[in-house]
C-alpha cells in the first residue's frame, strides 16, 4: 500500500490544489498552516526521511485532523472512508460519522469525559466546533502543533505515538495566558482500507494532562475577558 503525498502543504494532503476547488470549509477558506508549520519545524524532536514509513503516517495523521475540524460535508473526506468512519477515545464506545457530528465537532471528540458536569472545565456537551475552535486558538495563537514520535506498526493497522503541544499565549475559560509550553503524549492506532482511506481511529490520551496545563494561570476579571475576546489578533487566528 502506498500514502499519498501532498500538495501545498508540506505536511497535509487534500489541503489545497484543484481536488478541493469546491471543498466547503467551516470558517469559510481553507486553513493556512504556515504559523504552526514553523511551530513545528522550530521544537519537533524527531525529522522523519522523505518517503519514510514514519512521514508518511504524518502526512496521514495531520490531513485526518485538518479535515475533521475544518471540512463541513462529508463529501469532501478524502482521508477517512465515511461510510465505514469510526472514532474511540480511551476504549469508550466507538462514534461513527452522525455521532461525531452530533457531538459538535472540533475538539469535543477527544475530549470526551465522564466527569459530572459542575466539574467540567471543558465541557463537550456544550461545545459547538466554532466555540471548540475559538477557545484553542485563542490560548494558542502560533497553533498546537502535533508530531509524530514512533510508529509501531504500518498499514493496515497504523499504531503509533504522538506529542501535542503549543504555547499558552493567550487565555482559556477564564484562566490567564501563562506563556508556558503545554503538551501532551499519547497512542493511537489507524486502521486504513485498501485505498488507504482511515476507517476505525482509537485515541488514548490522559485529558487531564493537556487541560491541567491550561489552568495554571489565574483567573481573569470580566474586564480582562471582554478584553481577549475582541482582541483582533486572537479573534482572527486559525
Amino acid at each position: 500500500m502506498t500514502m499519498s503525498g501532498t500538495e501545498g502543504d508540506t505536511y497535509r494532503s487534500y489541503c489545497h490544489g484543484e481536488g478541493e476547488k469546491n471543498t466547503k470549509w467551516r470558517f469559510g477558506a481553507a486553513p493556512n498552516y504556515d504559523t504552526v508549520n514553523k511551530l513545528f519545524e522550530q521544537e519537533r524532536t524527531k525529522v522523519w526521511p522523505p518517503g519514510s514509513l514514519e512521514e508518511k503516517v504524518q502526512n496521514l495523521v495531520k490531513t485526518w485532523e485538518m479535515e475533521i475540524f475544518h471540512k463541513t460535508e462529508l463529501e469532501d473526506f478524502k482521508s477517512i472512508n465515511i461510510n465505514k468512519y469510526f472514532f474511540s477515545l480511551n476504549g469508550q464506545k466507538p462514534l461513527d460519522m452522525k455521532d461525531l457530528k452530533e457531538l459538535g465537532g472540533g475538539y469535543n471528540p477527544q475530549l470526551q469525559t465522564s466527569l459530572p458536569e459542575e466539574l467540567r472545565v471543558y465541557n463537550p456537551a456544550k461545545e459547538t466546533s466554532e466555540s471548540s475552535h475559538t477557545a484553542f486558538t485563542t490560548a494558542f495563537p502560533r497553533g498546537f502543533a502535533l508530531e509524530i514520535l514512533k510508529v509501531y506498526s504500518g498499514p493496515p493497522e497504523i499504531v503509533y505515538k504522538f506529542r501535542h503541544w503549543g504555547h499558552m499565549e493567550g487565555p482559556f475559560k477564564g484562566h490567564s495566558a501563562t506563556g508556558e509550553l503545554v503538551e501532551f503524549y499519547g497512542m493511537a492506532i489507524f486502521e486504513v482500507d485498501e485505498d488507504m482511506k482511515i476507517v476505525r481511529v482509537d485515541f488514548f490520551y490522559e485529558r487531564g494532562e493537556l487541560l491541567g496545563g491550561l489552568l495554571r494561570g489565574p483567573k481573569l476579571d470580566s474586564s480582562a475577558l471582554d478584553a481577549a475576546s475582541s482582541c483582533p489578533v486572537l479573534r482572527n487566528t486559525g
